[in-house]
């Protein structure tokens, strides 16, 4: 077994952080005040934060459905399972060659629920940027295999990777790749971030697939139903446009899907995912250009659906889900964003259709991915090199 490290249960460093640091998020454009989340502070219970494992530059984890085991992928390129019980790590053989660099490199990973049953292979999705045949232009792409495991040898590796997504057109840069995955509730079809790759004016252009989101069965032929079929070509796998760098989605309880983007300087949004709709960048975004040029705001009649929720100054989400636990039950339904600039857990109340922030809680470090654990604990990854995987829990 190609083994990297091993982890005592003892060794483990545990922070007992009463609600941790609630910081006041007065300028969050949610309504917010400070006084409210000094009350939050005294209502929330005592959790700890124990440190996991060291990962370098944690970009996704997830936990193997039916299972302690997390599977963390590494932006470099590779795939790592640990074993949560005893802390053994196994590097997965097989993964794709990625265009390592800037934002690009391995990205997201995503298993089916309903192999929960499955002990020695499972369906996996991943995402990574890849590079274009001249090396001059990259482009996210998204695979299908299976992750087998032999008992006898100890060995893990993924089978069968097929790619079934590319982000069309590639282009020149290395920013805005996206590639967040979401599988429906009922597993029918997958959701699949599509970045603006920094390009700006292609997301307002539905003949191409850069500031999307795309919605395909799962073997990754365009979803019957999507709202721009008959137009054909990569239009088809279109369910909705004019997002920017979408970083985190997650379905509620009611089956609908949520997402997270940074807006530029301001402007990162929490948006309530519908059929055929346009989110508006970059015609419109309550943030502003970095040069200082200013972007229209959105107003009740330029056609575009708005925000659930935005931030200025920025949060920059890293990751998000929608917490479904029994631990935190105060926070179920509640949509929990990791925040890279902000250091942060952002807690985010969802009403209808609309949301508001009601908690922040301080870490150390940068925060980049997020999943749930099997018991409802919370595991949330840094981001970097030697990005630590942190378990919160009761």
């Amino acid at each position: 077994m190609n083994i990297h490290s091993k982890i005592s249960p003892a060794t483990l460093a545990t922070l007992s952080l009463p609600a941790l640091a609630l910081a006041s998020c007065a300028n969050a454009e949610t309504g917010e005040s400070a006084a409210e989340y000094t009350q939050e502070a005294e209502s929330t219970p005592a959790y700890s934060v124990t440190e996991m494992g060291t990962f370098n530059e944690p970009w996704a984890i997830k936990f193997i459905p039916g299972s302690q085991t997390l599977v963390v992928t590494e932006k470099s390129g590779t795939l790592k399972m640990m074993k949560t019980t005893d802390g053994e790590m196994i590097t997965v053989s097989g993964t794709p060659e990625v265009a390592y660099g800037g934002q690009g490199g391995l990205g997201d990973v995503l298993f089916l629920e309903s192999e929960a049953e499955r002990k020695d292979a499972r369906t996996v999705f991943l995402s990574w940027a890849e590079m274009s045949e001249d090396g001059e232009t990259r482009g996210a792409a998204v695979g299908r295999g299976e992750i087998v495991c032999v008992a006898e040898t100890e060995t893990c590796g993924i089978e069968g990777l097929k790619v079934i997504w590319r982000q069309m057109p590639k282009v020149e840069g290395r920013g805005h790749f996206s590639h967040r995955l979401a599988v429906s509730p009922d597993e029918k079809y997958l959701y699949i971030a599509s970045g603006d790759r920094q390009k700006q004016t292609p997301a307002q252009d539905k003949t191409n697939t850069l500031g999307t989101i795309i919605r395909l069965n799962l073997d990754g032929t365009p979803a019957a139903g999507n709202p721009f079929v008959d137009e054909g070509g990569v239009t088809r796998e279109i369910w909705s446009y004019g997002h920017r760098n979408i970083l985190g989605m997650d379905f509620d309880a009611q089956g609908r899907l949520w997402e997270v983007e940074h807006g530029p300087a301001g402007g990162d949004e929490l948006n309530l995912v519908k059929k055929a709709n346009n989110y508006g960048w970059p015609t419109r975004s309550y943030g502003e250009n970095y040069n200082g040029k200013p972007i229209p705001d959105h107003t009740a009649d330029d056609g575009f659906t708005k925000p659930a929720a935005h931030w200025t100054p920025v949060i920059a989400p890293g990751d998000m889900i929608i917490y479904s636990g029994d631990m935190f039950e105060a926070w179920k339904g509640n949509a929990l964003i990791t925040g890279l600039k902000t250091k942060a857990l952002v807690r985010v109340e969802i009403d209808g259709e609309s949301a508001k922030e009601i908690g922040r809680y301080s870490f150390d470090n940068r925060l980049r991915s997020i999943t749930q654990g099997p018991d409802g604990s919370i595991w949330v990854a840094e981001d970097g090199e030697d990005g630590k995987v942190l378990k919160i829990s009761m």
